[in-house]
């Protein structure tokens, strides 16, 4: 599968009139990584955890970074069979990314729809979000409406769940 570099996945961002910055940086593996970081670029932080179900089925969930996200409980909310990690080869496979760089951003290399997108209401109040652009060298900042109209771009129409709630619940979807 040929895969997105950052500068096309930019050039389609300004094809498709999403405005966009992107902070180039350290590479960071996980949320707890960069607070620096966090603290230079407003808006919502995501992170963004990609899943396969006892069925097969692959999702890609992108939460705020502080978001609990129960995996156990999950996929009663999301009507998924039981949730695991889906491994680095899969990843690369479907989404064109490697661990570490996971994002929703990576929606772009998935034509075929075989990624089920859940998104965080949480992100939805945030005027900015935040996300890898297909590496982990870099987080890209876009508005939510930016962000939507690359989702309607790509096709995806998301699931949004409120990780907030106790238990997480589904708003849309």
């Amino acid at each position: 599968m040929p895969t997105t570099t950052p500068q096309d996945l930019f050039a389609f961002f300004d094809a498709h009139g999403v405005d966009h910055v992107t902070l180039e940086h350290e590479a960071v593996f996980t949320v707890e990584e960069g607070p620096e970081l966090k603290a230079r670029l407003k808006g919502g932080h995501t992170k963004n955890l990609f899943l396969k179900d006892a069925k097969g089925r692959l999702w890609l969930i992108s939460a705020l970074a502080d978001s609990v996200i129960d995996l156990k409980t999950l996929h009663k909310t999301i009507g998924s069979a039981r949730l695991s990690f889906g491994n680095a080869e899969l990843m690369q496979e479907t989404l064109g990314v490697t661990p570490g760089s996971v994002t929703a951003f990576a929606l772009i290399n998935d034509p075929e729809h075989k990624v089920t997108f859940v998104l965080d209401a949480g992100l939805l109040q945030h005027d900015l979000v935040n996300f890898h652009p297909l590496v982990n060298t870099a987080t890209t900042a876009v508005s939510k409406a930016g962000f939507l109209a690359f989702l309607k771009a790509v096709g995806v129409e998301p699931i949004v769940v409120d990780f907030s709630a106790e238990p997480a619940t589904l708003v849309s979807g």
